[in-house]
């Protein structure tokens, strides 16, 4: 059940809780696996908590309920899950889908298909699905599974709630999450606000992703600026945060080539991978980009324009 993971994925399990708990659910999901090794139990422990008549998280109050063993056991008739046929996602695995879930749910009032794979969905495929996501009945919800949000088509990822679960080798421990909150939120007069916010660790977890995409992708981190930055980080102040963010990060990565005791990441194998392929005067420098571009954030009124000259002169300029 959900609760089982509320340590290993403690950012996801806490978006999902909420959106069980408060019954505002999306209509569609893309999970991001990003190489967690129980990615799929995981998710059918998100179904199994979707489904339940009374919300449950944890099978501790329901001995008598055999729903979850049925879902277990692949016979549950209100979930359909698709995996590729072959190389790809087939338009007819698709079409049969749309057309047995026209019929009434059999039990309950949902009707949940799990899409393995999505970025196997060619054109064809997406093209017979997008209505079904655009227009999505009210007890039907899609659940859509990659290892790599960047290689499913755009028009897919734009009509989901995309979540991305941490990975199991390389894990930000809870310690690290509460103190980088802390270290921000010196700066906010409603701090409470600011800890207390559900989607924060989201967004502290998307800028690490965001300077770990630039360091692998470099300029063409100008193409995906809306999926790793511009979804996430909205407002001004979000900017200085995420700023912040990012120069803390880049001094760890600093601490760790020089041979320094790291003040905030202790074990990160991403960290050792940045400092690994730069050399000591590149890391000053794009740290000093960094800083220098944060002063700016306040006074430039397109913020979009601000990242896009941030990855260029982190590239050292054109």
């Amino acid at each position: 059940m959900l609760d089982d993971y509320q340590n290993s994925q403690p950012i996801t399990y806490r978006i999902l809780k909420n959106a069980i708990i408060n019954d505002k659910y999306s209509h569609a999901y893309l999970f991001e696996t990003n190489g967690f090794n129980d990615s799929f139990n995981f998710i059918l422990a998100f179904v199994k908590s979707l489904l339940c008549p009374h919300k449950k998280l944890n099978k501790k109050d329901c001995p008598s309920c055999h729903q979850c063993e049925v879902i277990d056991s692949g016979n549950f008739p209100e979930i359909k899950i698709i995996n590729p046929d072959g190389l790809w996602i087939k338009k007819e695995q698709l079409r049969e889908l749309q057309s047995e879930f026209k019929e009434k749910a059999l039990i309950g009032n949902k009707r949940i298909y799990i899409i393995n794979h999505a970025e196997k969905l060619n054109k064809s495929a997406a093209n017979s699905i997008l209505k079904f996501l655009e227009e999505p009945e009210g007890n039907i919800v899609a659940i859509l599974i990659t290892d790599n949000t960047y290689s499913v088509l755009e028009t897919i990822v734009s009509r989901c709630q995309v979540l991305r679960l941490k990975e199991s080798s390389n894990k930000k421990s809870q310690n690290e999450i509460e103190t980088i909150k802390n270290i921000i939120c010196l700066n906010h007069e409603d701090r409470e606000t600011i800890i207390a916010s559900e989607d924060i660790d989201l967004k502290i977890q998307k800028i690490f992703d965001f300077v770990n995409y630039y360091e692998i992708h470099h300029l063409d981190t100008l193409l995906y600026m809306n999926k790793v930055w511009n979804e996430y980080i909205k407002t001004k102040e979000e900017m200085i945060d995420a700023f912040d963010i990012m120069i803390m990060y880049y001094k760890d990565v600093i601490n760790y080539k020089v041979g320094n005791k790291m003040e905030i990441f202790t074990d990160d194998k991403n960290i050792t991978k940045i400092a690994e392929k730069n050399k000591l005067k590149d890391l000053c420098r794009k740290l000093k980009v960094i800083m220098d571009k944060k002063q700016n954030i306040r006074y430039n009124a397109n913020t979009n324009l601000l990242m896009d000259k941030l990855i260029i002169d982190l590239e050292g300029g054109i």
